[in-house]
């Protein structure tokens, strides 16, 4: 038996289900989507609460799996106000929609790891914040060729595999994603003791030709960490970690893309697409400027300048991140490549989702998955608010849904 706990029923609405944006009720109870047949022929229910969304649509909340920080908090430096920080962002981060995230350290020295990774755990969410999925590792394991916004002198070879990683960061208890080069003499070892520790690994700041990037998707990792950025550049002889997207690998390739007007060219966005559009996964890839004027910030070990919304590295014009939040990467993406409303949403929440393995409980409105979702305007795509296992954690101020 069901239990009697509050039936909320969203009426008035449309949703986005299978691929599909369709004019229907959506029931919520204990946290999680029912199926309304089940309420109405077997329990014989009427609903508890009914919320007229006034032809809203409502869609899966976002999930961003790669974003350094964001209202002045970066991961990867603040070790003494960790979870201070982590707070901060991920109440803010409900605003712009985004439900789920994992929290990314860049490249750092060993004791910065040791003492921050032990104090960012999995955390469900709620009112205090979206929820915390886990870590995305990104470094130290890279090309010093392609090393981005990375220090040098952090930069490390996994020559070990998992016991030199294991130095590096400490525990890995609540780490999700490892982002490295495939190429570094131990990567294939270590993708291969990341994967059986259920890790996910993805190919990134990498100097790898196409082979070495097939023989790290055949080893285990599933992930191209931010397409284009910090790796080769597409060649026709040799199309480098960019000819994953084509290569007749056993599985799918999810790729992180970030499409904040800045990183990416439209034509670039329209190729990856058209290429593989189911291995699309929006990421923001946020610094600490995310939500905050131009200025001067950080990011891990670095100095950043913000001007004119462009963060680069200080007294550089290299680019380190984006300060643009997920919501507005989806409404630069669909605009960029005119694609439909269902696939831009679905690139922010279903396809993270399947990249990490949990769209059997996140990144669809399907029955009894989490009630994580996002009631927004169906033209601007202006988040209105924002529900974590059912419950209202945001309103925008004149939102009556």
């Amino acid at each position: 038996m069901k239990s009697t706990s509050t039936l909320t029923r969203f009426h008035n609405c449309y949703i986005l289900r299978d691929n599909k944006i369709i004019k229907e009720d959506l029931w919520i109870r204990d946290g999680k989507i029912e199926n309304p047949e089940q309420i109405f022929y077997v329990e014989q229910r009427e609903a508890d609460l009914t919320v007229n969304c006034e032809d809203l649509l409502i869609a899966p909340g976002f999930i961003d799996i790669q974003i350094n920080g964001g209202w002045g908090v970066d991961f990867s430096y603040d070790s003494e106000n960790v979870q201070e920080g982590l707070n901060k962002v991920a109440k803010e981060l409900l605003s712009h929609g985004v439900t789920s995230f994992c929290p990314t350290m860049v490249t750092s020295e060993p004791e910065k790891y040791h003492k921050i990774l032990p104090q960012i755990k999995k955390t469900p969410g709620g009112r205090h914040g979206a929820t915390i999925l886990g870590v995305h590792l990104e470094g130290p394991f890279i090309s010093p060729a392609k090393k981005g916004a990375h220090l040098d002198e952090y930069i490390r070879v996994p020559e070990k595999g998992l016991e030199t990683m294991k130095q590096v960061y400490g525990a890995l208890d609540d780490v999700v994603i490892v982002t490295l080069a495939p190429e570094l003499p131990g990567a294939t070892q270590a993708i291969k003791d990341l994967t059986k520790l259920g890790i996910k690994v993805a190919v990134g700041h990498s100097s790898a030709g196409l082979a070495q990037g097939e023989d790290a998707i055949r080893n285990g990792a599933n992930l191209i960490t931010h397409l284009f950025n910090a790796m080769l550049p597409f060649h026709h002889r040799d199309p480098g970690l960019v000819g994953l997207l084509a290569s007749k690998t056993d599985k799918q390739v999810y790729y992180g893309i970030i499409s904040d007007g800045i990183h990416t060219h439209p034509s670039a966005l329209r190729i990856a697409c058209r290429a593989n559009p189911e291995g699309l996964v929006l990421v923001s890839d946020a610094v600490a400027a995310q939500g905050l004027a131009d200025g001067n910030y950080r990011i891990g070990p670095q100095a950043v300048t913000v001007e004119e919304g462009r963060a680069y590295l200080t007294g550089t014009k290299v680019l380190c991140g984006s300060t643009t939040a997920l919501d507005s990467c989806v409404l630069t993406f669909k605009d960029s490549i005119e694609c439909s409303l269902e696939y831009a949403l679905q690139a922010a929440s279903l396809h993270p989702a399947r990249a990490l393995g949990i769209d059997n409980r996140k990144g669809k409105l399907n029955f009894g998955y989490d009630a994580d979702f996002i009631i927004l305007h169906p033209k601007t795509l202006k988040v209105l608010s924002t529900w974590i296992a059912g419950e209202r954690v945001f309103t925008r101020q004149g939102d009556t849904a």
